[in-house]
């Protein structure tokens, strides 16, 4: 068995759902995030009522957040959900902290910030959110660094000057994340085996970018299926329009869920 399967199945025992005793129905699997992409909380809500029991595990985006506000992360916690907060905070490092500071009481589970901003920014994020939490007696949210948006691919990538490859700048972006203290990454499916070898088996990694085989690739270029990104070492998914635009969200929550139950 290889390192990755290992890890993966690991994850799978952390993450894994529930089951209803009659009919041994399938609950949601916290792998599993739904991208939020609506503009009010009540947009929001009806969303998240719809999905019922088929996903715990939201994204508030920037969407979301700069249309309804902090009210949106409090409201899904207090329903029991857990949260993905991606702002992707990005700059100085004094006002990057800061902002990690101010978001670190809401309780989300995940946030991110641009890897970009380099070890100083990431760094002082990192202490930022560690300080509030133990200020504030909660739980310290996991912090992640944003590397290359999925929707850019190997041309647009060099049209922006870059020398390296795609693949090359996520994994030294990774690695420079880590040694910042953060406690994971996002980044696209196709680079996570690699990441997960070089990082080792508690990095996490969440992966966009994420498009069943029932689904458009949308203005996602570099992808792959559910199944396909776990087995290369993602910890989450994070799946939006496959599930919140389906004629059945709830079916498409679970047959996303079902794709990745033996992985």
């Amino acid at each position: 068995m290889t390192d990755v399967r290992h890890r993966a199945i690991i994850y799978k025992i952390m993450y894994d759902s529930v089951f209803l005793c009659e009919g041994m129905v399938r609950m949601a699997d916290n792998r599993v995030i739904t991208a939020l992409d609506v503009h009010t909380l009540d947009d929001m809500k009806r969303l998240v009522y719809k999905l019922g029991d088929s996903v715990s595990f939201y994204k508030v985006g920037m969407e979301l957040f700069y249309s309804a506000g902090p009210d949106t992360v409090r409201w899904l916690k207090g329903e029991g959900k857990q949260v993905f907060l991606d702002l992707k905070i990005h700059d100085i490092p004094n006002t990057a902290a800061q902002a990690v500071r101010a978001l670190t009481g809401l309780g989300a589970d995940l946030m991110t910030l641009h890897g970009s901003g380099g070890h100083a920014m990431l760094k002082a994020a990192a202490v930022a959110a560690a300080d509030e939490a133990r200020r504030l007696s909660v739980i310290r949210p996991k912090l992640l660094a944003v590397t290359v948006l999925t929707s850019i691919d190997a041309d647009e990538w060099k049209k922006l000057g870059h020398t390296n490859s795609i693949s090359q700048s996520v994994l030294t972006m990774a690695g420079a994340a880590k040694a910042a203290g953060m406690d994971g990454t996002v980044s696209s499916p196709h680079e996570a085996a690699e990441i997960r070898r070089l990082n080792g088996p508690d990095f996490l990694i969440v992966t966009p970018g994420i498009r069943p085989s029932f689904a458009q690739s949308d203005d996602q270029k570099r992808v792959t299926t559910p199944k396909e990104a776990v087995q290369n070492g993602a910890t989450h998914l994070v799946i939006g329009r496959p599930i919140t635009k389906a004629a059945d969200p709830q079916e498409a929550a679970r047959a996303i869920v079902e794709e990745i139950r033996e992985v």
